[in-house]
């Protein structure tokens, strides 16, 4: 099953940041989608990675430097089972800029 990443796209700075990454390219398994508002607006450019069954993040204090780690972890994310990367084996920005973990919703 596909997992999304979402980009807050509220405001100038998260447009430019979902801009750029669709621009360089989803890893396999991975969607990008912009998000009106994930509601993180003191925490900078947020994103949110999200899939059925799955644990949900939210990741946030993203800059455009960010996106090479951003997409690596997304296709990480995406090869899990349960939404659950190894820690040691997730990007630096995720293990530290993590704003909330959310477990997957029962059938």
């Amino acid at each position: 099953m596909t997992a999304v990443l979402h980009v807050c796209t509220t405001c100038r700075a998260g447009r430019r940041l979902h801009d750029a990454l669709l621009a360089a390219g989803a890893p396999e398994g991975v969607t990008i989608r912009a998000a009106e508002c994930l509601s993180a607006c003191d925490h900078g450019c947020n994103v949110a990675l999200t899939r059925p069954g799955a644990w949900s993040y939210v990741y946030g204090r993203l800059s455009m430097d960010d996106i090479p780690e951003i997409l690596r972890g997304a296709g990480l994310y995406a090869a899990t089972a349960d939404g659950i990367v190894p820690w040691r084996e997730r990007p630096v920005i995720f293990r530290k800029q993590s704003l909330a973990r959310i477990p997957p919703m029962e059938p």
